[in-house]
């Protein structure tokens, strides 16, 4: 039995969660979002609870069963978290001349090359840019679906990816990287 699949799931106040036909609905204040969750796992909402069985009668071989019971618990319980309080990434850009500004959910990139980079962002994340004086540009994207900010981000970060000789980049708030040495400190 997985250790993370028998943890049970508290339901907020304010989230419904509904089962028909293998796909589970999570209702919230911030939005709605569902997911499928294969025939081998039963799923039982009680007591303001969601419990999270393996279906012994089930096909599909042991080792897969315990591998799904514990990912359809961090699923769910990730669209639970979603849609009660929602997810914020916050990711920094590090280089001088980089630039972005947004309009609605239109996001333009200024990163060292030739040409300005657009991305279009779903309605479901929310984003916010802000460019202070001697700081470096800051994104804020917020979202109530885990997998398609992380999704967004990893496109995003795509576009320059953080390198280690001058730390330049799109970097998540926070992140430090491993700074190298150049050439000129080897050749003696």
């Amino acid at each position: 039995m997985s250790r993370i699949g028998k943890l049970p799931i508290s339901i907020p106040a304010g989230v419904t969660v509904t089962q028909e036909n293998g796909v589970v609905t999570v209702k919230g204040p911030k939005g709605e979002l569902s997911q499928k969750v294969d025939s081998s796992i039963k799923m039982n909402v009680e007591d303001g609870q969601i419990v999270f069985e393996i279906d012994e009668n089930s096909p599909v071989n042991q080792k897969q069963k315990q591998a799904f019971h514990g990912l359809y618990r961090a699923l769910v319980n990730n669209m639970v978290v979603g849609v009660s309080q929602g997810y914020q990434k916050i990711l920094e850009l590090v280089g001088v001349g980089y630039r972005v500004s947004n309009q609605g959910n239109l996001i333009e990139f200024s990163l060292g090359y030739t040409h300005p980079i657009f991305i279009q962002l779903p309605s479901e994340v929310k984003v916010e840019t802000k460019s202070e004086r001697n700081q470096n540009p800051v994104i804020i994207l917020e979202s109530c679906d885990k997998q398609l900010l992380g999704l967004i981000c990893a496109k995003i970060r795509s576009f320059r990816k953080p390198e280690p000789y001058k730390g330049k980049g799109i970097l998540f708030k926070g992140e430090v990287i491993r700074r190298k040495s150049g050439k000129s400190a080897s050749a003696k």
